[in-house]
């Protein structure tokens, strides 16, 4: 099978598969997204909704939050990882929307970046998913799966990998493709023990059968 090959089944069962895929994140407003992906950096996405409500009740626009302190933020957020890096990012985060941008979050993955704590995953997961903007975010389920399937191949960090994708998936499905990604990796294609017996898309799969011993 060639890479092209393998490319086009995949896009075709997903499409068919998961035509509308959409983050587990749990938000209400582009600001509150960028918080929740910020806080989603090696944390899982279900604890990150654990701890968002109440954290968005506090600090409910970007002057809230600004006008707020390291170890205020850290209170809502100390389950999560990192929490107290992430506190501090969060309120130096707010003030620069405030100082920089007129409260709002910027559209562009440029102008994502430039905010603390916002990295290349970060800034294109909101900027795809509030701004239309195409981009795959690299995430590690995504770098998983890639080179498990054989999307990539001798991938050794994200942005080779984000290079890859966005070579032979259409730019129209870059968004759609990184949440394709994610969720195949959080509930099939696992670290550990991936669930093959289940995954339909074994048939694709560069690794398959060598890596059924990992699922016994």
């Amino acid at each position: 099978m060639t890479k092209q090959e393998r490319y086009k089944g995949v896009i075709a069962w997903f499409l068919q598969n998961m035509p509308h895929p959409e983050t587990e994140l749990q938000y209400g407003s582009p600001f509150q997204l960028l918080i929740s992906v910020i806080l989603a950096a090696q944390c899982t996405d279900k604890r990150v909704n654990m701890v968002t409500p109440a954290l968005f009740e506090a600090y409910p626009n970007p002057e809230a939050l600004a006008a707020s302190n390291q170890a205020a933020v850290f209170e809502y957020i100390r389950s999560v990882s990192y929490p107290n890096n992430k506190a501090k990012h969060l309120v130096e985060m707010a003030g620069m929307l405030v100082n920089d941008f007129k409260g709002k979050v910027p559209s562009t993955v440029a102008d994502l970046m430039k905010l603390p704590g916002v990295g290349k995953k970060t800034a294109n997961v909101v900027a795809s998913i509030v701004f239309n903007v195409p981009a795959l975010a690299v995430d590690t389920h995504v770098f998983r799966v890639s080179n498990r399937i054989g999307l990539t191949e001798n991938s050794k960090t994200p942005l080779e990998t984000e290079k890859e994708l966005n070579k032979f998936i259409p730019k129209r499905l870059w968004s759609t493709a990184h949440h394709w990604l994610i969720l195949h990796g959080r509930y099939v294609c696992i670290a550990r023990k991936p669930h093959c017996e289940n995954c339909e898309l074994k048939v694709f799969c560069k690794s398959y059968p060598s890596i059924t011993f990992l699922a016994r």
